[in-house]
């Protein structure tokens, strides 16, 4: 489950994106290189072989840490896609390219939102979309639909199966796990699992507050919210936190975690983009990241703990403190509400963001860990966080080495894949 949205205005495009996984299902900020490829050139997707392009554009991508497609992402000539699970009355293919899969190949594929739009229609009529695209149930498919920006245009992209509606973006304009073109939303929607996924709330949630933001700041805002009147998450039984963009696990029936956040302003003066980089996006920091230089932020995640990675050492601050939001988040709320206002108003090097937040989450780890309160969870959430951190090996009661790791983010001279 996802929320993504893009603001259009005459002179920039603002875009975000919440990336709402399995718990435990880490992402990885990757970056690659402009590369030159034979014209025999194969590339293996998630599930599915398919020729490779003569030449793949530079990319900052994030991806589940198991599958070759990214969540959201973002290219060289300021190219930037999310994309969202929709669920339609089309079948659905058990072998495919996934909608992460359309995502990365797009961003790597085309120089413009126009042309990458073209190139997931013509990936899907060639390929299918189809396979496993979850990680708790890796037989959990969906159909796929897209915010496609650049600093000029933007477009809705919604499919069903094969078959696909195109909406350019005039003013806001936000999407989430539900079709919303007029017209081939009421033809192809599955209505109950639509429901179920909570996205006619959240969307009408996004929407307004997409019509009220200026900033990148009130972007971050948007993907921080709990929704209307909740300063904290919301717990339905039912589906969790699911109803508002700040998304919290914990549902029985259905349940999705933010597990990486993304902002960016497009202009004809550049690109600036942010991201956390981890789950959570109340409790983290939004980065500057750039699309032409490399990118390494410690141990790339599993679904293992493992304090050598940023994303889980985030995690341990992220699960205490939802114990009890409302008495341990404003220990150091303030602080991270400084600490982005200061960054995005002269934005450091990214190196320098990466080792500083790294610090600032280990120190605020230890604020919480020192304020014991009771866990106020619903019971139903406890144990669904309960099971997932024995799945994942995360012992919270246990100090992991006082959560400060000797990790170092490098910028220079260095990539991923």
């Amino acid at each position: 489950m996802c929320d993504t949205l893009a603001i259009v205005e005459r002179d920039r495009v603002l875009f975000g994106k919440n990336s709402d996984r399995d718990p435990n299902e880490a992402q990885r900020l990757e970056w690659h290189p402009r590369r030159v490829y034979p014209a025999t050139a194969r590339v293996q997707c998630t599930h599915l072989e398919i020729p490779q392009a003569p030449l793949t554009h530079a990319v900052l991508i994030s991806r589940p840490f198991w599958m070759w497609g990214a969540e959201m992402g973002a290219n060289e000539h300021g190219v930037v896609i999310g994309n969202e699970a929709v669920f339609t009355r089309q079948p659905y293919a058990t072998r495919g390219l996934t909608g992460m899969d359309l995502l990365r190949l797009a961003l790597e594929r085309a120089a413009t939102a126009e042309s990458a739009v073209n190139t997931i229609v013509q990936l899907i009529a060639e390929f299918g979309q189809g396979g496993g695209c979850g990680h708790e149930n890796r037989r959990f498919t969906y159909h796929n639909s897209f915010i496609v920006a650049d600093p000029r245009r933007a477009f809705v992209l919604e499919t069903a199966g094969k078959l696909h509606a195109i909406e350019e973006i005039v003013g806001a304009r936000s999407i989430s796990n539900g079709l919303t073109i007029p017209g081939f939303a009421r033809v192809h929607s599955d209505s109950i699992k639509s429901r179920v996924a909570a996205c006619r709330m959240r969307r009408e949630r996004t929407q307004l507050l997409a019509t009220r933001a200026e900033s990148v700041q009130d972007v971050i805002a948007l993907l921080t919210d709990h929704g209307a009147g909740h300063d904290e998450p919301a717990y339905s039984w039912l589906n969790g936190a699911m109803s508002a963009p700040c998304m919290h696990a914990g549902g029985v029936a259905a349940a999705s975690q933010t597990t990486a956040s993304w902002v960016c302003e497009l202009s004809s003066r550049g690109q600036s983009h942010w991201v956390t980089g981890t789950a959570a996006p109340c409790l983290s920091l939004f980065k500057p990241v750039r699309v032409d230089q490399p990118i390494e932020w410690g141990k790339p995640p599993t679904d293992q703990f493992d304090l050598a990675s940023p994303w889980w050492q985030n995690e341990v601050l992220h699960r205490l403190t939802m114990r009890n939001p409302a008495a341990l988040r404003p220990l150091f709320a303030a602080e991270r509400r400084e600490i982005t206002a200061a960054w995005l108003a002269q934005p450091p090097e990214p190196p320098r963001a990466f080792d500083d937040s790294i610090q600032h989450v280990a120190r605020w780890t230890n604020l919480v860990r020192n304020h014991p309160v009771a866990d106020v969870r619903p019971l139903y959430v406890k144990r669904y966080w309960a099971k997932r951190n024995r799945w994942a090996g995360l012992d919270l009661d246990t100090r992991h080495c006082d959560e400060r790791p000797n990790i170092h983010s490098h910028a220079e001279h260095s990539h991923n894949g």
